[in-house]
């Protein structure tokens, strides 16, 4: 017999913010946050010039427990503590609970790649023959585990550790794995999520790849998912974490629940490194389907990966009509904050709960003309109030990696 799998707790950081409060606010105003970079102009072979990064002062740690982190191991930290504190896990002055420190708690987390700035310096002894600029953190803070080592150091965790380096899906396929630690009796509570940098590396990457937005002069008419006159992604900052409890042990110590995990898959296209292939998408929505146990008919509303990229838009939504054979509401939070890489999954998961939990939904922006090439499935262009009892959130990644959840409303 399975066991139930809850959400206690969630932490983001991203331009929308780090509270719930602040990101609907800005969600309600439909408030594009992508920003010309001006400091990526000596990039000169290089188009784009856009990105959402996180701008307000990153709070302090005591600089012992943190010496080992990059700014990314940082920044899921951050996501982390407010996760642990809301579920109870973390007194107000600090205190960890033993529970998380007992051996029946895990960490799933993940990223693209370590902290870009300590790899940075570990390759350049490669040209430069000087290792003058290395030192005894700089593997530690550019490792792929990077994430789930320091927080299990930080609180003490001395449960699982999944690490998941899938690129986009890093941290959607943490959360699944965690849900399944806890379904299947090996954890009583996960703490499950993914981090990532800003980094102009990132931004080239599909830049050459033809990729990456280059509406340089007009920031907040980009990403435009879905739309016929779309030009690609913008790459974003942030992280995110949610704690996840079996449910009988969060209803025994009476804490608040804010969603369950109804289900969850991943698979591989097996086809091509970096095109999508809307066949084994599809085959991933139907397995998470299976695993919830319910009907396409019973998803109130999807949180689409949308990336605003050509082919990625046209297989997404050809995979969820193969599926769901209607015009389900569906809007990606990409148009507000750019793609956060491994933070992603989960940040899109948090807000995707709390959405459910208030009965609204953002919708996408900058859709003005809806491309004929994809799906006919209802793409929100405005916030729509929606009362349902699951929700679905799903992500994609280069090497063809799939993921898709599946949230249930606690009444």
């Amino acid at each position: 017999m399975k066991r139930r799998v809850v959400v206690t707790g969630g932490g983001m950081l991203t331009a929308l913010g780090r509270t719930w409060e602040e990101a609907s606010e800005k969600l309600k105003q439909c408030k594009n946050l992508i920003q010309y970079m001006s400091d990526w102009e000596c990039y000169t072979k290089m188009n784009t010039r856009l990105a959402c990064p996180y701008t307000q002062p990153l709070p302090k740690f005591p600089r012992k427990k943190v010496r080992g982190m990059g700014r990314v191991a940082l920044l899921s930290l951050i996501a982390t503590d407010d996760a642990l504190r809301m579920a109870g896990y973390v007194a107000e002055d600090g205190t960890v609970s033993q529970e998380i420190q007992n051996g029946r708690c895990g960490i799933a987390y993940g990223s693209c790649m370590g902290s870009m700035e300590s790899l940075k310096d570990l390759v350049s002894m490669t040209e430069t023959h000087d290792t003058s600029k290395l030192d005894s953190q700089t593997y530690i803070k550019c490792m792929p585990q990077t994430c789930a080592a320091n927080l299990s150091i930080f609180y003490s965790v001395k449960g699982r550790v999944i690490v998941t380096d899938t690129a986009c899906t890093s941290s959607s396929q943490a959360i699944g794995y965690a849900y399944e630690q806890i379904k299947d009796g090996r954890q009583d509570i996960m703490i499950a999520g993914g981090a990532d940098e800003l980094s102009a590396s990132d931004s080239a990457i599909f830049d050459t790849l033809g990729a990456a937005s280059i509406l340089n002069s007009t920031p907040d008419k980009t990403p435009k998912a879905w739309d016929k006159n779309r030009d690609g992604l913008v790459i974003g900052e942030g992280s995110g974490t949610l704690i996840l409890e079996e449910y009988e042990h969060a209803v025994k110590r009476g804490a608040k629940i804010y969603a369950e995990i109804a289900g969850f898959a991943t698979n591989m296209d097996g086809t091509h490194i970096t095109s999508p292939n809307h066949e084994t998408q599809a085959i991933a929505l139907k397995l998470a389907l299976e695993d919830a146990e319910i009907s396409p008919d019973q998803i109130g509303y999807i949180n689409a990966h949308g990336t605003a990229t050509q082919g990625g838009d046209i297989s997404e939504s050809q995979a969820v009509y193969s599926v769901f054979k209607r015009a389900v509401p569906i809007s990606t939070t990409k148009s507000y904050v750019g793609h956060t890489l491994g933070a992603c999954g989960a940040v899109e998961s948090w807000l995707t709960i709390n959405m459910m939990r208030e009965n609204w939904f953002h919708p996408n922006l900058n859709l003005t003309e809806i491309d004929p090439q994809c799906a006919p499935l209802d793409y929100l262009r405005e916030i729509r109030s929606i009362k349902t009892d699951y929700v679905m959130s799903n992500n994609f990644a280069f090497g063809g990696v799939n993921t898709s959840l599946i949230f249930k409303k606690i009444n």
